[in-house]
């Protein structure tokens, strides 16, 4: 794997910084290096990787130079989607649980689904869309997204594991459900489909002296027991914490025009970030478990809420804590990421965040 082409850790998501603020020569060396040796359309390909990662990135400018690189790249990302589609629905046909790699933002249909609705190809984002649908439909008594593989690389749990989270779990799914409902791009089961995820939030939301939040994930034992062996929220992240989901939910709220649910999503994130216990969490500005992911997903949040949504705390909090140390220098664990969210920019760059 050539880290250059990762969007993640890589010199795409360098690129993306510089073109994002038009810095056009350093975004031009970042392209270069991120597509040297070419671009892959291999297995691992995904929005944070490959042909579908450098079809989002190219997407932020309109250089005449580059067109020849969006058509590429755009031709990659449809022969990527069309492989893991046709292998999904097989999987689907044959009665078995889903690894969340075949379903998620970083690695599965969902992150791809990001990159089609970026460049536009809305047909082949329709074929995602139908996809996500038959994801929510149940296989016996477990909801279609149940993983057979654990949260984790460690041994699995007997039963396998639901996943709640934006980056790796349903939550992703359901945001890019209810953008493409709001945009009007829209599949037979849409409505449904996003109800379903929503009513299965509904039932596993907890609440914590007066503190609104959900687990990361769920195994089978919890599931007959009706209870998370997690009985506290964890960090406040982008990626797996309640301001992800909370945005899931804010936009899912939109879509189906339920302001009850609006209301509610917005004062769980309110709670959150208004929890010490769960601020303290965050120990350094990197955008997938830090401080520039809460800000990112918090100036979201702010901009479509029925009620004010603070954000001077988020603002100063970011400021003050540690930077970002990976030395990848990369957008989600690295300065690009921290960079990109204290940056004036040109487009919708978090939009492979699923927040707008």
């Amino acid at each position: 794997m050539t880290l250059g082409q990762s969007l993640a850790a890589g010199a795409a998501g360098i690129a993306l910084l510089h073109l994002e603020t038009g810095n056009w020569p350093e975004a031009y060396e970042a392209l270069r290096r991120a597509t040297t040796g070419g671009v892959s359309t291999a297995a691992g390909a995904s929005l944070f990787y490959g042909a579908p990662a450098l079809a989002y990135v190219l997407a932020a400018t309109d250089h005449p130079g580059l067109a020849q690189a969006q058509a590429i790249t755009a031709d990659g990302t449809a022969r990527v989607t069309q492989r893991r589609l046709d292998a999904a629905h097989r999987r689907i046909d044959q009665h078995q649980w889903p690894h969340y790699a075949e379903y998620d933002l970083i690695r599965g249909l969902t992150g791809l689904g990001v990159t089609l609705r970026r460049i536009g190809d809305h047909d082949l984002l329709r074929q995602v869309l139908d996809y996500l649908v038959r994801l929510t439909e149940p296989l016996g008594a477990l909801p279609g997204w149940w993983c057979w593989n654990g949260p984790d690389r460690t041994q699995p749990p007997a039963g396998g594991h639901a996943n709640f989270g934006m980056a790796h779990g349903i939550t992703g799914p359901l945001t890019l459900l209810a953008l493409t409902l709001r945009d009007g791009i829209t599949v037979q089961g849409h409505t449904t489909a996003v109800t379903r995820i929503c009513r299965w939030l509904d039932t596993w939301q907890q609440h914590t002296n007066g503190i609104t939040w959900w687990p990361q994930t769920l195994t089978r034992t919890e599931l007959h027991h009706g209870t998370p062996i997690q009985q506290t929220p964890l960090r406040p992240s982008w990626c797996y914490g309640t301001p992800g989901i909370a945005r899931a939910q804010q936009l899912a709220a939109q879509a189906l025009h339920d302001t009850a649910r609006q209301h509610f999503a917005e004062a769980a994130f309110t709670s959150c970030v208004s929890d010490p216990a769960q601020i303290q969490r965050l120990i350094d500005r990197s955008l997938c478990h830090g401080t520039a992911g809460l800000l990112a997903t918090a100036r979201r949040i702010a901009a479509d809420a029925l009620t004010p949504t603070p954000l001077t705390t988020i603002e100063v909090l970011h400021r003050q804590t540690t930077p970002a140390t990976d030395e990848s220098n990369g957008l989600l664990d690295g300065a690009t990421g921290s960079d990109l969210v204290t940056t004036v920019t040109t487009t919708s760059w978090d939009a492979c965040l699923l927040l707008t």
